[in-house]
């Protein structure tokens, strides 16, 4: 199979961008990312759907901040976590 070069001009925000997301998406670089989308449109198996997304952003009081980053630093050591012993104790959890 003959490999070929193809240059798409990016400006420098957009393709760090698109590397960011990339990423998260689990592709190991922005090459691999175009390598697959390209597969699936030559097969015709990439379906484009294009939406207006608007984010909420919320932002929390300094109160409910200190309380989530506590909150969080107990999970990572594991303190102050509930554990139920079976399922019916679980979802007796997840009701109350």
């Amino acid at each position: 199979m003959q490999r070929t070069t193809i240059q798409v001009p990016l400006t420098k925000e957009l393709r760090k961008k698109a590397e960011l997301v990339s990423a998260d998406m689990g592709f190991s670089s922005l090459q691999e990312t175009i390598r697959v989308l390209l597969t699936k449109l030559a097969k015709h198996e990439l379906a484009i759907r294009v939406e207006d997304q608007v984010e909420e952003i919320i932002t929390l009081s300094p109160e409910a901040e200190k309380r989530y980053r506590e909150a969080v630093e107990d999970a990572k050591v594991g303190r102050n976590i509930y554990k139920p012993r079976n399922k019916k104790e679980f979802f007796e959890m997840l009701n109350s």
